[in-house]
């Protein structure tokens, strides 16, 4: 009898294992730490967001919605686009809810990016946006943000575009530095983009998280950038309900055509009780204008606490992200490189983090980790006492 064969695979992702959040989670899990590696908060969203899921459920939207969402959710999205951004937009051929964000952004690049096409992505980069162009069959394009201050070098974007440009994925709020992106940066993106055909891929899943007074300048603000942008929001980083992995994409109807066209045959559409949910919840706009002064106040209550630490504290302008330079602690482990650190940190402090090098496709070691503060107050001040060891 022939033995079962199971026939051996060539991966399509070779250079690709178990993200680094993965990795560092379960090790938390496993030794006890302070879990402030990946970015989910560890407290419950609003009852109501709950109570109205189950009462989508009981009125009966239990199949199907639209492939594109629930009309009442891409109409509530299209309202808070006009209201906040100033853009208006055709909540039928203009929206489309997604299956969170990195669904959303896996689609935009498989509907526009061909084999050989170039994307540019801006490192340190969400470690999904270079595997999702290659899944495409593009090649991505890193140019490094400036080390640091994490600005944007339009110099080096200037030379980055070639004629087989076909994209550029910029991210503000920043995952993981927690940079801002200016009206200036913006304006220059905007005028750099211009003369060209390269489309945006602007992941804005942290908008609403802006501190000290600024501004998020969404994609959405510039007519010059909306006009070739896919615009990719979140409901799970803005609700407090990662778990439910629903988001939206903004974009001009030709693009939403297109990407629609890889949607449907990706995940064809969303879970309809939470869709209902949510659009029932956005009638009232508190909840997401309100989350920057929520976050801030963490912000703060972390950054005093490290503060105490020898640590050094990079600016925290935006996200839930806190990075901080380990080349001044008092330990001999800081001279580790940056994902050893964090895993010493993590068996022996008891605080797991996430290394900066890991959002870099060389490696890029300076020395820096990232804290998540999205978390109960309790639980950041057990991670600051663990962390006062240093």
């Amino acid at each position: 009898m022939t033995q079962p064969h199971t026939p051996a695979l060539t991966s399509r992702l070779p250079h690709f294992g178990t993200t680094i959040f993965t990795v560092m989670s379960a090790l938390a899990a496993e030794t006890g730490a302070v879990n402030l590696g990946q970015g989910f908060p560890d407290f419950d969203c609003d009852p109501e967001l709950v109570n109205a899921v189950t009462r989508a459920m009981q009125a009966g939207h239990n199949q199907y919605p639209p492939m594109p969402g629930v009309p009442a959710l891409r109409q509530a999205m299209a309202a808070k686009m006009l209201a906040l951004y100033g853009l208006a937009c055709d909540p039928n051929t203009e929206i489309t809810v997604t299956a969170g964000a990195t669904q959303a952004i896996l689609t935009a690049i498989l509907a526009v990016v061909h084999p050989g096409d170039e994307v540019i992505v801006l490192e340190p980069c969400y470690d999904s946006y270079v595997p999702n162009i290659e899944l495409a069959g593009g090649v991505a394009v890193r140019v490094p943000l400036t080390p640091g201050s994490f600005r944007p070098d339009f110099g080096a974007i200037a030379a980055a575009i070639t004629p087989r440009t076909r994209a550029i994925i910029v991210n503000s709020p920043h995952n993981p530095s927690g940079q801002v992106w200016t009206e200036a940066d913006m304006l220059q993106l905007q005028e750099l983009l211009a003369p060209t055909d390269v489309l945006l891929i602007s992941d804005e899943v942290y908008e609403h998280m802006v501190f000290d007074g600024q501004q998020h300048q969404s994609a959405a603000r510039f007519p010059g950038l909306a006009a070739r942008a896919f615009i990719i929001s979140s409901f799970g980083k803005t609700y407090h309900v990662t778990g439910w992995k629903v988001g939206t994409v903004v974009a001009p109807a030709a693009m939403t055509a297109e990407f629609r066209k890889v949607h449907q045959f990706n995940v064809f559409t969303v879970n309809t009780p939470m869709q209902h949910a949510l659009a029932a919840y956005m009638a009232n706009p508190a909840p997401y204008l309100e989350l920057s002064a929520f976050y801030q106040r963490k912000r703060d209550l972390f950054r005093e606490g490290l503060a105490g630490t020898r640590f050094t504290l990079l600016p925290g302008q935006g996200t839930y992200f806190q990075c901080v330079g380990i080349g001044d602690l008092a330990v001999p482990e800081r001279d580790l490189p940056e994902g050893d650190f964090c895993q010493w940190l993590t068996r022996e402090i008891g605080v797991a983090a996430i290394p900066l090098s890991a959002f870099y496709g060389n490696g890029f070691d300076q020395k820096v980790v990232r804290f998540c503060f999205a978390k109960k107050d309790d639980t950041l001040r057990e991670a600051l006492q663990r962390l006062a060891r240093l």
